[in-house]
């Protein structure tokens, strides 16, 4: 499926796209060994599946490999892209490994600014739950399957499809689903018309006897419409659309509705994910599910047991009646539905403790970072997480924190994350929700929450 490789060497193992293909290549048979700079849980897994890991970027490390396997992360001076270029060993894009693996299948990949991860892996346990044994790729964990990938006996592969950097446009699917369009990534598409076309070209690609499925809440996404030459179908739930949930009726952290195609109900659903955004993913599975004539008893079972995918509004621990939850959001309209879905559940006072994540994205989208807490009683904003991007002059947390202050909004700024579980602590009372928020490692300050929540004596506010 991969070609006439033996050992196949991964640069940046241990990240979210690129241990998934990992994982699948090693479960194909193949010697898999990778490098990266830090232990992981998701590296444990890989060598327990008996990859070969190294910790730290070494020449030596890709001696042996017919294939290397990298991401945009890798820079082209990194030691072992270096090496390989010396040996002439095939360099490839972890899209590159995708498509192969997608042209042997029926590809479905989800895309779009937010929501892929929650969309694929409802779909994924759609289709599994319907004894189709699909082949799973995701950008994060799913708590159904153990991990982020899995190799299936069916005909079927679900993935995300990257569009941070436009290798989307490697894949051909059969099936394209698109939640949504937005201002993101600016360091690669520089503006939203170029951004647009990319995603119209990544749509018009699917194989002939396709389909796409577009969520036209978005208006970027109602904007490509008239540009698609193919087959495709929309769903929404504020603006008119084929597939759409009604009677939406919300319990705290679940809901009931029913999924309508063109005003004709087709199933109703209980969802034990909270929030409207899981509605709207819910809604694309279906629609999904439907396209493929699956049988919609066995959806709304499959997403009634869907317990959702790690960092993804996760409860990380509930001590004395306080809630701590981490969520992976970066993005303001991420940020914006999380808090909401917070607030659907009625806490006391909501504490949102956010890490933002690359300068770019903070220098871009300051200001409408500073509009996406207004479901937060408090804000704690810590440093941002680089992921590898260079600092940019002027562009600091302090940013975002004077766009909120501007909100009117009670915000702190604590430069070292370390000390946000003591701050945090003297606050709390019960029946409050605290919230760390970002796509860095800001799920460590959660953990420490819940830790020094245990020993202390937490009295009602």
């Amino acid at each position: 499926m991969l070609g006439n490789y033996k050992r196949i060497h991964f640069i940046g193992i241990g990240g979210t796209g690129m241990s998934g293909i990992a994982r699948i290549a090693r479960e194909l048979g193949y010697d898999v060994s990778g490098s990266d700079l830090k232990p992981s849980e998701v590296i444990n897994r890989l060598k327990k599946l008996g990859a070969t890991v190294f910790l730290g970027h070494n020449a030596e490390n890709v001696k042996g490999a017919d294939l290397v396997v990298v991401s945009s992360a890798i820079p082209q001076d990194n030691p072992e892209y270096l090496q390989a270029l010396k040996e002439k060993i095939p360099i490839i894009h972890r899209a590159d490994v995708l498509s192969l693996l997608m042209a042997g299948k029926k590809g479905i990949a989800v895309t779009g600014a937010h929501g892929k991860t929650t969309t694929t892996s409802m779909i994924s346990l759609v289709l599994e739950k319907s004894g189709l044994e699909p082949t799973v790729v995701i950008g994060g964990e799913l708590n159904d399957i153990g991990g982020n990938a899995t190799l299936g006996k069916g005909e079927y592969l679900v993935a995300e499809a990257d569009e941070s950097d436009g290798s989307f446009l490697k894949l051909k699917p059969y099936i394209a689903v698109v939640t949504n369009i937005e201002n993101d990534h600016m360091d690669y598409y520089k503006d939203m018309d170029t951004m647009k076309e990319a995603y119209k070209t990544f749509v018009n690609g699917i194989k002939k006897d396709g389909f796409a499925l577009l969520g036209t809440d978005n208006e970027n996404v109602r904007d490509i419409l008239e540009s698609l030459d193919v087959t495709y179908f929309t769903y929404g739930i504020d603006y008119p659309a084929d597939y759409m949930p009604k009677n939406i009726r919300i319990n705290g952290a679940s809901s009931t509705f029913e999924v309508h195609y063109r005003k004709e109900p087709l199933v109703e659903l209980e969802l034990n994910v909270p929030g409207m955004h899981n509605i709207y993913n819910a809604t694309a599975a279906v629609a999904v599910a439907h396209r493929l004539g699956l049988k919609m008893e066995d959806v709304a079972k499959a997403l009634k047991v869907f317990r959702g995918a790690k960092r993804r509004f996760q409860l990380m621990g509930e001590v004395n009646g306080i809630k701590v939850i981490d969520d992976y959001a970066h993005h303001p309209t991420e940020i914006k539905a999380t808090l909401k879905a917070a607030k659907l559940q009625n806490p006391r006072r909501i504490y949102a403790i956010f890490q933002p994540h690359r300068y770019t994205r903070t220098k871009i989208l300051a200001e409408e970072f500073g509009l996406a807490f207004d479901d937060a009683d408090e804000v704690v904003v810590t440093n941002i997480y680089s992921a590898g991007e260079r600092p940019i002059e002027g562009v600091s947390s302090l940013l975002i924190v004077d766009a909120l202050k501007d909100r009117g909004k009670k915000v702190t700024y604590i430069h070292d994350k370390d000390e946000i579980p003591d701050f945090i602590i003297q606050k709390v009372s019960p029946g409050d929700y605290v919230l760390t928020i970002g796509a860095g490692d800001i799920y460590q300050v959660a953990y420490e929450i819940v830790k020094k929540l245990k020993t202390k004596d937490v009295r009602p506010g």
